[in-house]
């Protein structure tokens, strides 16, 4: 029965990794009753390897570093500069995260990894929200057009100029913009005059 029980609980991890894209965080296996000293047995066989603390990937696979971080940072959605990337906004690849997370969030560690950290209150954090591919195909949090074109105006001053500009050339160059949501979302930021001069002169 024993032996069983380990061979089911290996079986159940497998399952977990495959199916989260590759990346499985150590506190996941508490909602199966599963022991973490399987990871332990996984990694000692060489099946598994811990990527960061509390995550691990299967040995051999490239290891997608935003999937990672989002499974380690729950709370960390990726906007702004690495935003800007992964939605086509921007061709240069970022040489840092930048991520949004709540006002109050323990950023501590976050910040330590070498992610830039941007605060938000409770209210703004989730608008905008959606769901993409990295450059590795596993589902990562980050924010629509309109919610980064917002950002990116109003934190201007943290953000490289040249990147702003090309950003805002290809969100109104997109067929799938939405010029009332970006005005909608730049009253909630109270970024209204700047989203409206802005898209004035490229319109």
């Amino acid at each position: 029965m024993i032996v069983k029980n380990k061979v089911g609980s290996i079986e159940k991890i497998r399952e977990l990794i495959k199916h989260q894209g590759g990346i499985l965080q150590a506190s996941d296996l508490e909602k199966y009753g599963i022991p973490r000293t399987y990871l332990a047995v996984m990694a000692k066989k060489g099946e598994i390897q811990r990527i960061s603390w509390g995550v691990y990937s299967a040995t051999g696979d490239l290891v997608d570093e935003m999937a990672a971080l989002q499974a380690r940072y729950k709370g960390a959605i990726f906007s702004h500069e690495t935003a800007l990337y992964l939605l086509d906004l921007s061709d240069r690849t970022p040489l840092y995260y930048s991520v949004t997370v709540p006002a109050g969030y323990n950023a501590t560690s976050l910040k330590a990894s070498g992610a830039k950290v941007y605060f938000v209150n409770h209210r703004l954090y989730p608008l905008g929200l959606i769901t993409v591919k990295s450059p590795h195909e596993h589902d990562i949090k980050t924010f629509g057009l309109e919610r980064t074109i917002c950002d990116v105006l109003r934190n201007r001053n943290q953000v490289d100029v040249q990147l702003v500009n090309t950003a805002l050339k290809r969100y109104v160059g997109k067929a799938e913009r939405n010029i009332d949501l970006l005005y909608d979302y730049a009253r909630q930021f109270r970024v209204q005059k700047i989203v409206r001069q802005t898209i004035d002169v490229l319109s």
